[in-house]
């Protein structure tokens, strides 16, 4: 009888696992080629594993809510499905004459135990369960060496912040092999060393009472806030802060949304016009369009914006635009509605928001003027768009100044201070500015 191991897929060049959240099949099911077998999650996307083979199920490796890596074998299927369903039967016909009348109560106790030993076991190794964040590498190492979750929250860290590396839990280990005390597993051979040592931040404690209500995070709040976390912690967050006037902007739009509908069968929103505007600034300013990688910095060559979309329960998500400086305001007009009609039905797929290289919020959806985005890993660089509102200003005509009311908003530039200095995030986010300000209301769609 043959066998095929189902692996998990690649979903992204910066994916490296998913989170199994729906097996779609139990063992004994046949399976057709194409057919879904099981839905996964990552930190960005929902989506589906079909099988490559005709055939039936015939192992689960993994349960739901377990982390797989990219490439890990989930699952065994028999291509030979008459022989494989006949086989499961027949075991079961086995077991049932071999045993004795009397051991069946025994016996469904004995699995009843099983099942919650294993569930009990699961849930010492659900490292998500933990408010410290650790990667994926030394939740692995953890997962195999019988780690619970209480034991990696006692190991003292000497990365950023108190974070386990993978120099830290090998070394508990193999301290812990040699039957060292544990209190001993992560001494320091440097006193000057474990000096400098940071411990691990600790939750404060939360008092509550008989009216608060308890609600469990989401699979996703709990990624975006690891997310979240781990972004703040590896890259050091600064502002800049301009206002820039969108009057004509506003008045082109104006005059020319209905005729855009009637010809392109597409609305025309503001987000395409400010990330053309972003595209361009970026190709006069490419040293934003980085990443970090230890001591080395990579220069992108392409200019991928994602572009943060609110979902229906709350929670955003961040499509890209690939090669974004090489559209016109139509493409990008018509690539910015796809990904967010599809990003609201939630038919992204893993592609949709894989490949980013700066990002783009519009916190002025929710009313806010400003704010300070935190960056999208491994970015360095991410720009909020604050609310446009009508306000009075001062205007400058060769025939001297004098008050109008103008269309303003504010962008907000964080970015990396490690390898973007005040001066060139300070000087892209004026270049953006001046683009938008510069807009010509002439201009032919």
């Amino acid at each position: 009888m043959a066998r095929y191991e189902l692996k998990l897929p690649k979903m992204g060049e910066s994916v490296a696992e998913a989170t199994i959240t729906t097996w779609l099949k139990n063992v004994g099911d046949a399976i057709e080629m194409d057919e879904p077998v099981l839905e996964i999650a990552t930190d960005k996307v929902d989506s589906e594993v079909p099988s490559e083979v005709d055939g039936v199920l015939s192992e689960i490796l993994f349960e739901v809510d377990d982390v797989v890596q990219v490439g890990q074998t989930i699952a065994i299927i028999e291509t030979d499905a008459a022989e494989a369903r006949a086989s499961v039967p027949d075991q079961v016909k086995e077991v049932t004459a071999a045993a004795p009348a009397g051991y069946a109560e025994e016996a469904t106790q004995t699995a009843a135990e099983q099942v919650n030993k294993g569930l009990e076991t699961a849930g010492k190794y659900d490292y998500s369960n933990s408010d410290q964040f650790y990667s994926p590498l030394v939740k692995n190492i953890a997962k195999e060496e019988g780690i619970a979750v209480s034991e990696l929250e006692s190991i003292s860290g000497t990365g950023k912040d108190g974070r386990v590396t993978k120099h830290d839990i090998l070394a508990y280990v193999e301290d812990r092999k040699s039957g060292k005390p544990v209190a001993q597993a992560n001494v320091v051979a440097d006193k000057s060393a474990s000096a400098t040592v940071k411990s691990a931040p600790v939750a404060a404690p939360v008092s509550m009472n008989g009216d608060d209500e308890i609600i469990e995070m989401t699979r996703m709040g709990k990624l975006i806030s690891h997310h979240m976390v781990a972004s703040v912690q590896t890259s050091a967050h600064v502002q800049s802060f301009i206002e820039c006037d969108v009057t004509n902007i506003w008045n082109w739009r104006k005059k020319n949304k209905e005729t855009f509908k009637q010809r392109e069968g597409e609305n025309l929103t503001f987000t395409p016009i400010f990330m053309e505007a972003v595209a361009k600034a970026i190709r006069e300013f490419p040293m934003i369009n980085i990443s970090v990688d230890g001591d080395r910095i990579i220069k992108r060559k392409n200019i991928n914006l994602g572009m943060a979309a609110a979902l229906p329960d709350g929670n955003l998500i961040v499509p890209v635009i690939k090669n974004a400086d090489q559209l016109n305001l139509v493409g990008m007009a018509k690539s910015v509605n796809d990904l967010a009609g599809r990003a609201r039905d939630g038919k992204l797929k893993p592609d949709d928001t894989q490949g980013g290289t700066y990002t783009v919020t519009n916190v002025g959806t929710f009313g806010s003027i400003m704010g300070t985005p935190i960056i999208n890993q491994p970015q360095v660089a991410i720009l909020a768009l604050g609310a446009i509102r009508k306000v009075p200003a001062v205007v400058e005509t060769p025939e001297g100044d004098f008050i109008g009311i103008r269309m303003k908003m504010f962008l907000s530039h964080s970015y990396d201070h490690r390898v973007v200095n005040g001066a060139l995030g300070g000087q892209f986010v004026q270049r953006v500015a001046q683009i938008l300000e510069s807009f010509d209301t002439d201009r032919e769609i």
